[in-house]
């Protein structure tokens, strides 16, 4: 990336990247500090806290992630589905870890919506909660403003968010270097806060109270919440810039800003409530109190359009039903609205903050969703590290057995959470780890019976030359008519469902036809430049595949440009479009199985239409149907 193109790029990665991680110290240092015993602990404790604090963020964050983790892109591109197709390349199909690699990425993305359901909930409540600073009387009000707050940010997402997202750098840059100013300045009256920069502070705290050793390591994860999503955000920027933006004041601004509420503890003569806002004077507090408002929604922000983009990826790669997704941006592929997400975001996150009405609350639930995505992160990284980095046994033990430690000692420290409200993002994990595993596998077993009464494509020489007889149906070509028929097909090695079911009625063939299959790849964006393969099977008659990546909009109508470039002659106002549409009745059966295929069918017959999935022109769609028993 050249010099010019990276500052911009570097300040646009604080919001995009860091919102999440950045509004930590609103509420992470406080939590961490009561599990450890509250000021009443004394400075040992304020010392530990800092310790396990700091070390934390290095080992976690800096070594894992921003060292370690931004080497494994994809094409640009980070996340665990992007990690799951790099293990997938390096182990191959008939590798049985991947499917126990397929099995990992599918929870972890299971736990990633989950935690982007809390993160809008605690952020936007944490920051509201410093009303109370200005006047006590403002605590009613608490619910109402950040359920207002919360309501309004979904609400402007159909709108699209490019415009918004231009502001989000320059505020969050604003944001990052009040926490750093406002933590200089209280270490300034409390130098011996650096202390605490002593691991031996961290491991004292945990062995004098080995009881609540767990418990403090679940409220410490705090300060760690939003890290993964560098990795996964990494695509939107470039791994140069999210490097950067982190070394150069995203990791320093959070440390001083964390030693500064220490300082601020150690030195305290009178009860300190919210050691974050009270660092500010008093003067300063309304300003500070809409800046952390504007980080919250930004943060906020950053989590909807991740949540759009992870729902996207787990459309094409066969994991939810489709879904509607619509394009906010005609510049930039990655500003897109996805109606479904968007609505059962909302109500959750409503949900969420009614249910437990103050960001201490929510703390117990916030945690156990994001670490389990962090210790799936170092196992797949380690398959990616052994396969296509091609590392030696005894490297990947020596650089991933010890995160794997720390990612276990964090899962032991939040499960002290499940009994007060850590369960809640366990059970929607399981609940959507289900609904993954049920649309998966029954997509399969549909394809599987599709292809058992499927014509191959061999066959489409004779079926249009006669007559030719299929299991109990007859086609007759009787006419062939004027104009363009394009065909989806899912498998290009079969006849189009589509095709048999209107030589069947129709008994014609179209002067040119086109058999689409449009195939989503392994890579986050395909090369526009090989995107189509033409095959010409008989005189005016064509194979086309045209592939897109996982991060793409699969398009008919960009499929159909680059097929005309082919000299392919396609004129829109002659062109019909057919699509085949499988109305799935599960066969009556009880248990397990039975329940699956009942789910599955649900999910079938309300899963978004082929046309407006792919992109297809809203006018000369025919759509045919055809009923399979499952």
């Amino acid at each position: 990336m050249k010099t010019k193109a990276l500052l911009p790029a570097t300040i646009g990665a604080l919001g995009i990247v860091y919102g999440d991680i950045g509004t930590s110290p609103l509420y992470a240092f406080k939590e961490a500090l009561n599990a450890a015993g509250g000021p009443a602990a004394g400075p040992a404790a304020v010392y530990g806290v800092l310790s396990l604090v700091f070390w934390s963020l290095l080992a976690v964050v800096t070594l894992k992630y921003v060292v370690l983790m931004l080497r494994a892109d994809n094409g640009g591109e980070g996340g665990i589905l992007s990690l799951l197709a790099l293990v997938q390349r390096g182990l191959g199909g008939g590798n049985p870890w991947t499917r126990r690699a397929l099995t990992l990425a599918v929870l972890g993305t299971a736990l990633f919506y989950c935690d982007a359901l809390i993160t809008p909930a605690i952020s936007v409540l944490s920051a509201v909660e410093g009303l109370e600073l200005l006047n006590p009387s403002f605590e009613r009000a608490v619910i109402p403003v950040t359920l207002g707050i919360i309501l309004g940010l979904f609400a402007i997402q159909r709108h699209g968010t490019d415009k918004v997202g231009r502001a989000f750098g320059p505020v969050m840059l604003l944001w990052f270097g009040s926490l750093a100013v406002l933590g200089v300045l209280e270490m300034l009256r409390q130098p011996a806060v650096l202390l605490a920069l002593n691991p031996a502070w961290g491991l004292q705290l945990l062995g004098t109270h080995p009881r609540l050793a767990l418990v403090i390591l679940g409220a410490v994860f705090l300060a760690l919440t939003g890290g993964e999503a560098l990795y996964a955000d990494m695509g939107h920027f470039g791994r140069r810039p999210v490097r950067m933006a982190w070394f150069a004041l995203v990791w320093p601004a959070l440390l001083l800003n964390y030693f500064g509420q220490g300082a601020l503890m150690l030195s305290a003569t009178v009860p300190v409530e919210n050691p974050f806002f009270e660092l500010a004077p008093q003067v300063l507090l309304a300003p500070l109190l809409l800046l952390a408002t504007a980080a919250t929604v930004i943060a906020s922000q950053a989590t909807i359009s991740g949540a759009f983009s992870v729902t996207r990826q787990a459309v094409q790669l066969d994991l939810l039903p489709r879904v509607t997704v619509l394009q906010t941006s005609e510049v930039e592929r990655g500003q897109i609205f996805v109606p479904a997400t968007n609505y059962f975001m909302a109500f959750a996150v409503v949900l969420f903050v009614l249910a437990f009405g103050s960001s201490s609350a929510l703390s117990a639930a916030y945690g156990a969703s994001v670490v389990g995505t962090m210790i799936i992160t170092t196992l797949l990284g380690a398959l990616v590290a052994g396969t296509l980095w091609k590392w030696p046994a005894w490297r990947v033990a020596g650089v991933f057995g010890p995160l794997f430690v720390v990612d276990a000692a964090f899962v032991a420290g939040n499960a002290t959470k499940v009994v007060h409200g850590g369960w809640v993002p366990l059970v929607l994990a399981a609940m959507m780890f289900t609904v993954f595993v049920i649309w998966r596998d029954g997509r399969v077993k549909l394809r599987a019976e599709l292809e058992d009464r499927a014509v191959p494509i061999k066959e489409l020489e004779r079926l249009l030359r006669g007559v030719t007889r299929v299991d109990r149906y007859t086609y007759r070509i009787t006419l062939r008519v004027p104009g363009t028929a394009v065909f989806l097909v899912s498998n290009a090695d079969f006849v189009p469902t589509a095709m048999l079911r209107n030589l069947e009625h129709n008994h014609v063939v179209h002067e040119r036809v086109i058999v689409l299959n449009m195939q989503i790849v392994r890579s986050p964006r395909h090369d526009p430049a090989n995107r189509l393969k033409v095959t010409t099977l008989m005189p005016e008659i064509y194979a086309v595949r045209a592939r897109f990546g996982f991060m793409e909009t699969p398009d008919v109508g960009e499929a159909l440009r680059c097929a005309k470039a082919l000299d392919l002659r396609i004129h829109p106002t002659e062109t019909s479009y057919f699509l085949g549409w499988h109305l799935v009745r599960a066969i009556p059966r009880s248990g397990w199985a039975g329940f699956k295929m009942r789910v599955f069918s649900a999910l079938q017959r309300r899963s978004a239409q082929a046309a407006e999935f792919f992109r297809m022109p809203s006018r000369g769609v025919v759509v045919l149907a055809t009923d399979v028993e499952l």
